[in-house]
């Protein structure tokens, strides 16, 4: 049976919690296999809502205390789900 860790981090302030994101994933880099950053864009216009889609590979202890750090950060939102195969 295969698992997979899949985090999904949503913030409203995007722009503003760019430094303090970035520093918590870039602490936990390790157990990042893959990494999606998607946000409304265009040529006038940019949305300070954003959505990044993680893939795991860390212990749950690590997983556990990468959603814990997320989540201290106002306006951001982080969910791990495992999700495993038959």
């Amino acid at each position: 049976m295969s698992c997979y860790n899949v985090m999904t981090v949503l913030t409203n302030s995007r722009i503003e919690n760019v430094p303090e994101m970035q520093n918590v994933l870039t602490k936990s880099g390790c157990i990042i296999k893959t990494r999606l950053g998607i946000h409304d864009a265009g040529e006038d216009f940019c949305s300070n809502e954003g959505l990044i889609i993680l893939q795991l590979i860390g212990s749950d202890k690590e997983i556990l205390e990468l959603e814990e750090n997320l989540n201290k950060i106002p306006g951001v939102k982080a969910r791990n789900n495992q999700v495993c195969s038959d």
